[in-house]
């Protein structure tokens, strides 16, 4: 782990941050090159990468601080945006990053179902690269394997100072690389005629249902609610259902991608 990268004096340069901001940069870049096909949308892709990604930070920590770890907060106020202690909640990010931008879709009369379509793969791709600021800040760590196998955190990490020198379910690896995953299905599912809002349906129904699982792996955050599951579980458990109800439903109003009809053959003539 390696949260600082260098120091310019004695100013540090976190990898947490400098690898969240090129998360974000990143999946801009993907969302503008996958907008080509919207020339609306693409002309607006800066503006949304900007607003989506201070709104996707602000929303990842306030949903950590008062959905996680308020009974400590509340208490360290002026802490709640110390975000290099760890604490960034990727659903809360995703959450407010979505509304903003339908709000900024809707004020530039974009189409906002075929606009979540597109940059859903982008989404998940930065959601990827995060993992990465995770792993290297020694946040977002797994339980105990309980065996002589897993992640070895250093002693100036916080999964150190939680559970010692024990080895780790690496969960934070495993959510990354199973979102490269979701990444390249959801580029498959685009290729084929779909209707419009799906693909943003099954991004949110294929990652809810990886955190889901993962949760059972995850050592940061163990509280249960009413005893069954994990406040990340719950969350996934009701993105889970409203995303295939919106699939279903999207799918049969049968109002198809511009995408896909664009991929009908025309009739001979």
């Amino acid at each position: 782990m390696h949260p600082y990268l260098f120091f310019v004096g004695d100013f540090p340069i976190r990898s947490y941050g400098l690898i969240l901001s090129l998360s974000i940069i990143l999946a801009t870049g993907v969302a503008y090159f996958l907008a080509r096909e919207d020339k609306k949308l693409q002309s607006n892709i800066v503006d949304l990468g900007i607003y989506c990604g201070i709104a996707g930070l602000l929303g990842a920590r306030l949903w950590d601080v008062f959905f996680f770890d308020w009974s400590y907060y509340q208490h360290h106020i002026t802490e709640i945006f110390n975000v290099w202690q760890g604490g960034m909640a990727i659903q809360g990010g995703v959450f407010l990053g979505v509304i903003t931008g339908i709000l900024y879709a809707r004020k530039k009369g974009i189409d906002i179902l075929r606009g979540l379509d597109i940059v859903a793969p982008a989404i998940i791709l930065g959601q990827s690269l995060g993992r990465c600021a995770n792993l290297l800040n020694g946040d977002a760590f797994g339980a105990p394997t309980g065996g002589s196998f897993g992640i070895l955190y250093p002693d100036t990490s916080l999964a150190y100072h939680t559970y010692g020198a024990q080895p780790l379910w690496p969960a934070e690896i495993w959510e990354g690389q199973l979102d490269i995953v979701i990444f390249a299905l959801l580029l498959l599912f685009r290729s084929f005629p779909h209707a419009k809002g799906q693909a943003f349906a099954l991004y949110v129904m294929l990652y809810s249902g990886v955190r889901f699982f993962l949760e059972y792996l995850r050592g940061d955050y163990t509280d249960l609610i009413f005893g069954l599951f994990t406040s990340a579980q719950t969350t996934s458990l009701g993105a889970i259902v409203l995303a295939i109800i919106a699939f279903l439903y999207l799918g049969h109003r049968k109002e198809t991608s511009p995408a896909s009809k664009g991929k009908t053959k025309k009739p001979p003539v």
